[in-house]
């Protein structure tokens, strides 16, 4: 069975590195037009396709910015395809009532396994967004934009037939709360698949952000060096680099305690990071407010009472 023609992302003019360069494509269909330009050795592009009743909710935001440039650059090629391209009937339906009864509609299993008969291959992953999957995380992340094929199954209605989930490789949840349909989940997954690719942003950019070693990232500061009194820590402006990114991992590792603390406990830090931690700990501590004296020494009952 043949797929529809595709529909592939066409990233902005302003996102395009040449007036030449062509969305979506590449010099072989397999290869990154960016490395052949390069001269450097061809290698297999990142092909998603992504299986939807909705196709125009992924037009604006896989073409702009990040998403556009990989792209352009030939690292990646996103394919968007309508699902009821694969219906049933006349009117290419899609969903069926729940047996059993019940509020909604359900996919019906036919549709999706028809369009994963034309589009799968030995080397594509099959993902599912759903409520029930692994929470979606960097590590997840990192692991799928070192595949080759993926194809995304959005989500619509009530859920989906029982059957289609045999179908995935994966389910995977962005968290704890329901939308509308798997598109949202979807472009967050691609987002964040796509600006791990090589040559996608600068490395040094990936390697320390959030999550990418178990930590949260540590504060970022740009001009002015003073705003409505908050003034950027002197360290920052000091050219001492060894100072600074002991600085940087210290505070990586405060805003962890504070606001995630449950990512230490994942990880198994480091003879610099535990002194660190250390150091972070005593000065939480010093920081809290000592309580009040009627809070602190509570009144003691008088033998009258």
């Amino acid at each position: 069975m043949n797929s529809e023609p595709d529909s592939k992302i066409e990233p902005t003019p302003a996102e395009s590195e040449s007036p030449s360069a062509e969305a979506g494509s590449s010099a072989s269909g397999s290869t990154a037009s960016g490395s052949a330009a390069s001269g450097s050795a061809a290698r297999v592009t990142l092909e998603i396709d992504i299986l939807t009743l909705f196709p125009a909710m992924f037009q604006g935001p896989l073409a702009e910015s990040i998403p556009g440039r990989v792209q352009v650059r030939g690292l990646a090629t996103v394919r968007v395809h309508d699902l009821r391209h694969w219906g049933l009937g006349r009117h290419k339906s899609v969903d069926d009532y729940t047996y059993g009864g019940g509020a909604g509609m359900v996919m019906r299993p036919e549709p999706v396994a028809a369009a994963l008969e034309a589009l799968r291959r030995p080397n594509s992953t099959v993902i599912l967004p759903d409520p029930a999957g692994e929470v979606f995380t960097q590590r997840r992340a990192h692991d799928l934009a070192q595949r080759t094929h993926l194809i995304f199954i959005c989500p619509r209605y009530e859920g989906v037939d029982e059957r289609i989930r045999t179908m995935a490789d994966l389910e995977i949840s962005i968290g704890d709360y329901v939308l509308s349909g798997g598109e949202i989940p979807t472009l967050t997954m691609v987002d964040a698949i796509l600006r791990l690719l090589p040559g996608a942003i600068d490395a040094e950019s990936t390697a320390e952000e959030s999550f990418t070693d178990g930590l949260l990232e540590y504060p970022q500061y740009t001009r002015p060096p003073v705003f409505d009194g908050a003034t950027v820590p002197a360290v920052l402006t000091s050219g001492h680099h060894e100072a600074v990114r002991r600085w940087r991992l210290k505070e990586s590792l405060r805003r962890t305690v504070q606001r995630r603390p449950e990512l230490l406990a994942a990880r198994k830090p480091s003879r610099e990071e535990s002194k660190l931690l250390s150091e972070v700990w005593a000065e939480e501590a010093a920081a809290v407010a000592p309580l009040p004296a009627a809070l602190a020494d509570p009144p003691v009952a008088s033998d009258s009472e």
